[in-house]
């Protein structure tokens, strides 16, 4: 049966919901719940988009109609995770007494949470890896968001959009990157916790000497 095919009462339902719908929004987040859990017990290779399907009780073309391959589901879900991060951190003032020390502490809580989860961090990082242009806009949305969780961090409380710099955007996507391929060193195994810890604290002081 081809994924055209496939398409079920379900799957015409989201054709015909308004964007962001309720009926939408807990279809999303049932396939997302179900991607972390697959990438929980079994990491890159334990997410097959038929598994998930299943998992969430969503018809397999339904499942392509909201994102069109493994790579998309998984960037996506690593954006989910960097907007339930920013959203704690709006909720809770950042330590530190300058902008290195707060970026930092906020990282360092990042990662050691990606790193208590290593089968679910390796599956979301290989994803971002493999990404290539027909992902632009789950790559984009995972790099607003790490820019938003950075700048957060930095002014040390959720600023206004007026006190944003042009500087502060490029200084956080620059952590942001840095960050990540920090975190893709240790999913690979090219570095270890502890380097990986050292090798950003060296980066963030630099940048926000």
């Amino acid at each position: 049966m081809t994924i055209a095919n496939s398409i079920s009462t379900d799957d015409r339902q989201a054709g015909t919901d308004s964007a962001g719908s309720a009926a939408q929004r807990d279809r999303r987040k049932r396939i997302l719940d179900a991607t972390y859990d697959l990438a929980k017990e079994g990491g890159f290779d334990a997410v097959q988009m038929r598994a998930v399907a299943e998992q969430a009780d969503v018809a397999l073309g339904t499942l392509y109609r909201y994102f069109p391959s493994k790579i998309h589901l998984l960037v996506s879900a690593l954006d989910r995770q960097f907007e339930e991060a920013q959203a704690r951190l709006q909720v809770r003032e950042i330590p530190g007494d300058t902008p290195s020390e707060r970026v930092l502490y906020v990282l360092k809580r990042l990662t050691r949470g990606m790193q208590g989860d290593p089968k679910l961090t390796e599956a979301l990082t290989r994803a971002f890896m493999f990404a290539d242009a027909s992902v632009a806009n789950e790559i984009h949305a995972v790099g607003m968001s790490m820019t938003t969780i950075v700048t957060h961090a930095m002014h040390g409380t959720v600023p206004d959009s007026d006190e944003i710099t042009e500087d502060d955007i490029v200084l956080a996507r620059v952590i942001g990157d840095v960050w990540l391929s920090a975190l893709m060193a240790w999913v690979t195994g090219r570095s270890t916790a502890p380097e990986t810890a050292a090798h950003m604290e060296t980066a963030v002081r630099l940048i926000l000497r």
